[in-house]
């Protein structure tokens, strides 16, 4: 009887922590190769979420030799900000289903922002697809990110 007792407690105590080494949504952390190629974005977490932000541009600078701007925002006291550490991706969250939801993209050429989903392919870590719509997904484009190494 002890020794159930023990076995029961000890698949309690292990079976408890199944999650905490379950970072599969951490994946999508990392430097990515924009599909343009023009730009790396940085995806960290925040508590539960992810956002991207901006951290090497092809062309960091414009034709005067001054660092790039947000000149496309909509927003009139943003058109200065520099696109250097620009946060284009915000609010995602895990669905642990290897989907990342509920977030959206900026983009700077347009200065528009559009609801936004991510997900990686057959498993394929290095390679990360990005869906900006409008309403529903299947009013959208979507383009695919490369990891950095």
């Amino acid at each position: 009887m002890q020794r159930l007792i023990i076995f029961i407690s000890t698949v309690l105590v292990l079976t408890s922590f199944k999650g905490v080494n379950d970072n599969k949504g951490d994946d999508v952390v990392g430097v990515w190769l924009t599909g343009k190629q023009t730009a790396h974005v940085e995806i960290f977490k925040t508590g539960k979420y992810y956002y991207g932000k901006i951290v090497w541009l092809k062309r960091p600078n414009d034709e005067a030799g001054n660092p790039r701007v947000d000149e496309h925002n909509p927003d009139a006291k943003l058109k200065s900000n520099p696109l250097m550490s620009l946060l284009l991706l915000k609010g995602f969250t895990y669905d642990d289903k290897h989907l990342w939801n509920d977030g959206t993209i900026y983009d700077p050429e347009e200065g528009k922002t559009y609801s936004c989903k991510m997900w990686f392919e057959k498993g394929d870590t290095d390679n990360l697809k990005m869906r900006g719509f409008v309403g529903v997904s299947l009013l959208g484009r979507t383009d695919t990110w490369t990891r950095v190494k």
